[in-house]
C-alpha cells in the first residue's frame, strides 16, 4: 500500500489497481472561503497553503472516494466538481447520503457505525467520532472514522476529526490497526473548546496505538495552531518519534 499525504486531511490510498481519495480539499490556496477564526488566530483565507506540485497526477487516477464528514476542509467546491465530473463512486456515513446526493454526487455505498461492509474484497467499518470537547461537538455535526481491512494490506484506522473517546480507545486496543491516522492540528474556533485532540490526547493516541501512526490535519487551515515542528518536538520528548510519521504535503509513504 502507498499512502499519499496531500494536504490537511486529504489522503490517497493506493492499493493494487485501486486509488482511494479521502476527504478531498482540492481548491487552490485561499479558495475555501473566509477565515475559520477572526481573533483567536490570525485571520487567513483557507487553505493557507497550495496543493503540492504534481499531486493531481495520482488524484486523477481516483477509483473511489471516502468521506468522513462534509466540512469544507474535507470536501470543498473544487473536490465536488472533480468527483461529479468523473462520476467517482463515494463511500460515506449513511447520515451524509442525502446531502451528497442533493449535490449530484455518486454515493455508491453508505456505512453505519460499528457495522462491517464489503469493500474492494475486504471490509470497511464505521467508527464513531466526536468533533470537539464539550458543547461544540454537537453543532459540528456528524463525523465518522473508518477501519479498513483490505486483502494483503495492513489494516488502517482513519480516526477522522475527533477527540479521544471510548470508541477511539476501543479500536486502538481491540482492533489493533497496523496504521492509525490521527488529526493533529488541535483546531479551535474563536469560541468554545478545541475541535480536535489536544497535544496531551495526541500523545495518548500514539501511546495506545499498537503500531504505526500517521499525523495529519497540520499547517493547512488557519484554525489549527499545532505545527509539525511542535508535534515532532513533543513526540521526541515522549520517546515516540520512531512510531509516528508526520508527512509533508505531497509525501508518499509505503507500507
Amino acid at each position: 500500500m502507498k499512502i499519499h499525504h496531500v494536504r490537511n486531511a486529504t489522503m490517497v490510498l493506493e492499493t493494487n489497481d485501486k486509488v482511494i481519495l479521502i476527504d478531498p480539499m482540492l481548491g487552490k490556496k485561499g479558495t475555501v472561503g473566509p477565515s475559520f477564526t477572526l481573533f483567536r488566530y490570525k485571520p487567513k483565507r483557507n487553505p493557507i497553503v497550495d496543493l503540492p506540485a504534481n499531486i493531481m497526477d495520482i488524484i486523477n487516477k481516483t477509483t473511489h472516494c471516502l468521506l468522513t464528514h462534509l466540512h469544507p476542509d474535507h470536501l470543498d467546491s473544487e473536490a465536488e466538481r472533480f468527483l461529479k465530473s468523473n462520476n467517482i463512486p463515494i463511500l460515506c456515513s449513511i447520515k451524509d447520503e442525502e446531502a451528497l446526493r442533493k449535490k449530484g454526487l455518486n454515493v455508491s455505498q453508505t456505512i453505519r457505525y460499528w457495522e462491517k461492509s464489503d469493500f474492494l474484497g475486504g471490509t470497511i467499518e464505521g467508527i464513531p467520532a466526536k468533533h470537539g470537547y464539550g458543547f461544540i461537538a454537537k453543532p459540528m455535526g456528524n463525523v465518522m472514522g473508518f477501519y479498513i481491512k483490505l486483502p494483503n494490506e495492513k489494516t488502517i484506522y482513519i480516526s477522522s476529526d475527533t477527540i479521544y473517546t471510548d470508541a477511539v480507545d476501543s479500536v486502538l486496543r481491540e482492533y489493533k490497526p497496523e496504521i492509525s491516522v490521527v488529526a493533529s492540528g488541535r483546531a479551535q474556533l474563536d469560541l468554545f473548546k478545541p475541535l480536535l485532540m489536544t497535544m496531551e490526547d495526541i500523545i495518548k493516541f500514539v501511546k495506545n496505538s499498537p503500531y504505526k501512526v500517521i499525523a495529519n490535519h497540520l499547517e493547512a487551515v488557519n484554525h489549527c495552531p499545532i505545527t509539525r515542528e511542535q508535534l515532532i518536538t513533543e513526540l521526541k520528548r515522549n520517546g515516540l518519534i520512531e512510531k509516528v510519521s508526520v508527512p509533508q504535503d505531497g509525501e508518499v509513504m509505503e507500507f
